[in-house]
């Protein structure tokens, strides 16, 4: 087992300050004042928001180490309500930012203050230790249909590259670790002058907020683990069970393998965006690669539902479906401060997995991560994992692949005074999915020690998974996504089709008495309406977009024969004797329709 604080003998003197003066991070702050100091929010915020720096050394144990700045941003309550004990909340990765969370939160907890934390050497505070080096690395190790495992070439040229400039700005990597980030969190509280607060971490936050707590147990009223990420596990291990295991409860796991040896055998080849230069650029990705985008895509609430029938299409070839995940690659590409990133990841994570040959994919964020830590050798972290005796609230998403319910629930049990819930239908990151996580999240703060009924059902409103044959799946509405205009043939069939029924009702006025035939354009137009406005419903029937990234309702392919007997009828009417020229127009909007409905919408 690990974690953050030393050996036996510093747990033992760890244990002496904490009974003499509350805690290690109190004598460091008694010995020294926490400073900070104003500047200008580096992001948007709600009204009455306020942004410093804590002035605090890069390293703790070394007499005389430089001075960094770590970013936070502290919101005012202004309700009449307001409760003296606020809320501290940093996002995870590590290397995530958190303060455009700030007006969110303050939603959340209104009648509280809400103070968020960056972490030390993110893009908001002082050093930021962006890393695009190894970025670079990483892309150029897809542009090829090698295993990334088989080429770390590129990326660990990136990491050395990062760590030269690192050591030309005089940044030390050793101070950038969870330890670190933790005793940030108990200085800022003393500086900002708060006798207690509630502490919110989520996914690689829940490490460093746990560790918080137990440095400094008098100011802890409650602790919220989102997405628990618990020191005893081996993250990099159970990566690839971890995604099984998700996949198996979506349904998704029996094509899974046949997948991914596919694309092991065969790479499928993608254009899409770099996401430095964000220049069109090829890729080819095998099925390890395809198997670590979709397990960073099921963190997704909205997309986990989805894998089922997915994953069965990639296993048949319909290569064209990924488009939309692989697109959304290059933003989280470029949503991390990788330095930090990796200096807490190469101490305080790689060198507790053992990384033995497993049966599965090799997911390419081990394989990169292994790559970098050896490049820069930073040292390992050691000591026992961090407990605290504070109340303490677990959340679990079912579907999380990262940090899965299972583990959190174990690991709940080895706090003193946790409980544990799990919530149906979620993936990562409960609270900014669940409208129920947050009404528990805020149940639990108001009395962390009462034990009554839950607020609301965790394991209600759960999305069915799509299977197979759910869904017509094809990748144009994607596609439409991204390029309006392939739109046109929809939008000037349903406007042709309006203008003919219009003109065949006013043509039945006319001409009363004198037959049906004249209203065959009016029928046409009524036919070609119903089209579009029973397609229109069904789309809006889809409770969640998300859905449009990979299908359609398989309904749409019906209702497209109204489209056909639209077609039909103004073929008649275009091509009868003493017809207008005009009434040309909806037989070739018409045919248009059809070609680009069922030869490319539904093909």
């Amino acid at each position: 087992m690990r974690g953050w604080r030393g050996a036996a003998v510093t747990a033992l003197m760890a244990a002496i300050v904490t009974a003499l003066i509350g805690s290690p991070g109190a004598a460091h702050a008694s010995a020294r004042a926490a400073a900070t100091e104003e500047r200008p929010c580096p992001v948007a915020v709600p009204s009455g928001t306020t942004c410093g720096y804590l002035l605090v050394p890069e390293r703790r144990d070394v007499p005389g180490s430089r001075t960094i700045r770590v970013g936070y941003a502290v919101h005012r309550s202004t309700s009449p309500d307001r409760r003296a004990d606020p809320v501290v909340y940093s996002s995870g990765g590590p290397g995530s930012p958190s303060t455009q969370l700030t007006g969110f939160l303050a939603r959340m907890s209104p009648d509280r203050d809400v103070i968020v934390v960056e972490q030390r050497g993110g893009r908001h505070s002082q050093p930021s230790l962006s890393c695009p080096e190894v970025v670079r690395g990483l892309v150029e190790t897809l542009k090829t249909p090698k295993a990334t495992a088989d080429e770390t070439g590129p990326i660990t040229e990136g990491a050395l590259a990062c760590q030269s400039r690192y050591q030309a700005e005089k940044i030390d990597l050793r101070g950038y670790r969870t330890g670190e980030i933790a005793a940030d969190v108990v200085e800022l509280r003393t500086a900002l002058g708060y006798e207690q607060w509630n502490l919110i971490g989520v996914s690689y936050s829940t490490r460093s907020m746990l560790e918080a707590a137990a440095r400094d147990p008098r100011g802890t009223r409650a602790v919220v683990l989102d997405s628990f990420l618990p020191s005893q596990v081996n993250w990099y291990d159970e990566a690839v069970p971890a995604l099984r295991a998700t996949l198996t409860k979506l349904g998704a796991g029996a094509r899974f393998d046949e997948m991914v040896a596919r694309y092991n055998a065969h790479p499928a080849a993608y254009a899409t965006k770099d996401p430095l230069t964000r220049t069109r650029i090829g890729v080819r990705l095998t099925g390890d690669d395809i198997a670590t985008i979709i397990g960073e895509a099921a963190h997704e609430t909205e997309v986990a539902p989805l894998l089922p029938a997915l994953v069965d299409a990639l296993a048949d070839g319909r290569v064209e479906l990924l488009q939309p995940l692989l697109d959304g690659v290059g933003d989280a590409l470029t949503s991390h401060d990788w330095g930090l990133y990796y200096a807490v990841q190469c101490q305080d994570e790689v060198p507790f997995n053992a990384f033995t040959a497993q049966s599965g994919p090799r997911l390419f964020t081990g394989v990169a991560d292994t790559a970098v830590c050896a490049a820069w050798n930073l040292p390992r972290s050691s000591g026992e994992a961090a407990t605290t005796t504070a109340p303490v609230l677990v959340l679990g998403g079912q579907y999380d692949p990262t940090t899965p319910p299972e583990s959190a629930r174990q690991a709940a049990t080895a706090l003193p005074n946790a409980r544990f819930t799990e919530f149906a239908g979620i993936g990562h990151g409960v609270f900014l999915s669940s409208d129920c996580g947050r009404r528990t999240i805020a149940a639990f703060l108001a009395d962390p020690t009462a034990a009554g009924t839950a607020p609301c059902d965790p394991g209600a409103g759960a999305p069915s998974p799509v299977r197979p044959g759910d869904l017509h799946l094809t990748s144009a509405p994607y596609r439409m996504s991204q390029s309006p205009v392939l739109l046109a043939p929809l939008g000037i069939f349903a406007l042709a089709a309006a203008v003919q029924f219009l003109a065949g009702l006013v043509t039945l006025v006319r001409r009363r008495g004198h037959g049906l035939l004249p209203s065959l354009a009016g029928l046409a137009g009524l036919a070609g309406l119903a089209f579009a406005g029973l397609a229109a419903l069904s789309l809006t029937r889809v409770s969640d977009d998300t859905v449009f990234a990979i299908g359609l309702p398989p309904a749409i392919a019906w209702y497209g024969l109204l489209a056909v007997v639209s077609t039909a009828l103004s073929i008649i009417a275009a091509f009868r004797l003493r017809s207008a020229s005009s009434e040309i127009i909806p037989v070739v909007t018409g045919l248009v329709l059809l070609t680009w409905l069922y030869g490319w919408v539904l093909a």
